[in-house]
């Protein structure tokens, strides 16, 4: 499921980014990338910003990056 999909609390694994070498690397500087565990802490339903969990740090993510990263739910 992509990460937009996620409800409030639930964990995931990211399994794939679907983006170029420039969103890969983006994510990567904010430690989203494979194998890692987020947890969705909130989203807004008119397609605002994502925050999720990733290793102790709060993370905010616009939507349409949000839409390209695929997660399995833990």
């Amino acid at each position: 499921m992509k990460l937009t999909e996620m409800k409030a609390k639930q964990t995931a694994v990211v399994i794939d980014i679907l983006g170029g070498h420039g969103v890969e690397n983006r994510l990567g500087t904010m430690g989203i990338r494979r194998g890692k565990k987020v947890t969705m802490i909130s989203a807004h339903f008119w397609r605002g910003p994502i925050t999720v969990l990733v290793d102790k740090a709060k993370v905010a993510i616009g939507h349409g990056i949000a839409q390209k990263i695929l997660v399995e739910e833990v």
